[in-house]
């Protein structure tokens, strides 16, 4: 299992907080600092089951810079998103948490904590 967090992120700290509590085995991917590339992202995206612009927070400056509001959110616009992505990682919903079977969560309630480590 491995967690992507921001260490000033509150949802970031909560989730490290339960999985060490439930004594979860687990790797910490500080992921401003060890930027997740464009195939890392894709791979994050299939195990989610989710899209780029669904992890994205567009409520960042970065997202604002980039007109992210406006960007059309079809298969054709895909490698665009990720690609804003892996240069603006700021911009990763967090904390994304990778089961142990081959799924992954964003852990942003207890609740989607807990889904992981029963996974």
């Amino acid at each position: 299992m491995e967690i992507w967090i921001n260490p000033a992120c509150s949802k970031c700290r909560s989730a490290i907080s339960l999985l060490d509590a439930e004594g979860a085995d687990y790797t910490v991917r500080r992921y401003l600092e060890d930027v997740p590339s464009e195939d890392e992202i894709r791979e994050v995206l299939t195990r989610l089951g989710l899209e780029p612009w669904d992890i994205t927070r567009t409520g960042e400056a970065d997202a604002r810079e980039l007109g992210l509001e406006d960007w059309p959110r079809d298969e054709a616009s895909r490698d665009r998103w990720v690609a804003a992505l892996a240069a603006h990682p700021k911009l990763i919903q967090r904390p994304i948490i990778t089961a142990d079977d081959g799924t992954a969560v964003v852990g942003r309630s207890e609740d989607a904590v807990r889904d992981a480590l029963s996974r």
